[in-house]
């Protein structure tokens, strides 16, 4: 059955990133005809679940974690995608695809992917459900609306904000991966989240003894990203900046860094992309900071961020025998669109 739905899944991702080719439509508009076509095939039941205020509660309530630890009902918000029938299904993958480029779409279908291995690897566990991902919409989407939506489960955190439908957030962007990498199966081998660890591990290794005691932190990695779950990422938290400044780094490094940002920014579409790096660069040299702290040998516990003026990334995989990550994009200001709702109100005010 789940074989069955994933292949209809990725036949409507199919179709929709064509059409993102051959007309290169804008994503704010394609989010909208998304959401409203889903909206559209839900029962009035089905809609209660679904469909939040703009201001809910719910929508800064983000989780990375099964079902059961949530605190204190054991659940999440949202429609569950299990509750879902055929149609709504593949509509709600559709609105998940109108955001994501290629690459982005395919880790996070096969991020719950590993929920069916997680099943087996825990005889059974009821927890470990590739069908266990919900939708929430908040607002009703409109092309000049203030609205958004969130595609989560288990180690799936996808927030989307648009605002005046021109202004884009896509924060809280959370990814994660249990196995980290596939030991056995007909998915040995797999690895999702590969370029976030080996690219950051080969930077790190390639550190000479002085820019060695800048940038690697004394002490263990910590048991988890340092933001967590929390719904602001503060500021405060990481200043003064730990680690290795970018103007400290050689060319090769300094590419390197980038392109480790690349592998958690490229995972939407471009043209969202551009709009927020218009208004606030992602990267912006002069400020990004480098820091790693645990093992730097593949299979042992590790921990590192990367920090700019505004933008936060984290990455952890010490669990389960350092095969467990945790990877996560943070805007210190403008998380769940909290900047582009201000500039909103500020240009209607």
């Amino acid at each position: 059955m789940f074989t069955k739905y994933l292949l209809l899944a990725i036949f409507v991702f199919t179709h929709t990133l064509r059409a993102h080719e051959t007309h290169n439509n804008d994503p704010a508009q394609d989010m909208v005809s998304a959401a409203n076509t889903f909206i559209s095939s839900l029962s009035k039941a089905q809609k209660t679940e679904a469909l939040f205020k703009p201001n809910d509660d719910h929508r800064e309530g983000w989780y990375f974690i099964p079902d059961k630890f949530i605190k204190p009902s054991g659940k999440r918000k949202g429609l569950l995608i299990k509750n879902m029938n055929q149609q709504q299904r593949l509509l709600a993958h559709a609105l998940l695809a109108s955001a994501m480029s290629s690459d982005g779409y395919r880790q996070a279908t096969t991020v719950m992917t590993l929920e069916a291995i997680l099943h087996e690897l825990e005889n059974k566990n009821p927890i470990r459900d590739p069908e266990l991902y919900y939708v929430s919409i908040f607002g009703k989407p409109g092309p000049e609306s203030n609205w958004g939506w969130r595609f989560e489960g288990h180690h799936l955190s996808i927030n989307i904000n648009v605002a005046n439908g021109k202004l884009f957030s896509v924060t809280p962007s959370f990814f994660g991966t249990n196995p980290a990498r596939s030991k056995e199966g007909a998915f040995k081998g797999l690895e999702v989240l590969a370029e976030e660890q080996i690219l950051a591990r080969e930077l790190a290794q390639s550190l000479d003894a002085n820019q060695s005691k800048i940038a690697i932190l004394p002490g263990k990695a910590p048991a988890d990203i340092i933001t967590k779950q929390e719904r602001v990422a503060e500021r405060k938290t990481f200043m003064p900046p730990k680690g290795i400044p970018f103007n400290k780094l050689n060319k090769d490094q300094q590419q390197k860094l980038r392109t480790i940002i690349d592998s958690y920014i490229l995972k939407y579409r471009p043209e969202i992309l551009n709009e927020i790096d218009g208004r606030k660069k992602i990267i912006v040299n002069e400020n990004l900071h480098f820091a790693w702290a645990g093992s730097l040998q593949r299979g042992e516990g590790h921990y590192y961020r990367i920090q700019s003026s505004d933008f936060l990334f984290e990455y952890d995989n010490t669990q389960g025998g350092a095969n467990h990550v945790h990877a996560v994009w943070r805007d210190f200001d403008g998380d769940f669109g909290r900047d582009i709702l201000k500039e909103h109100h500020n240009e209607n005010h």
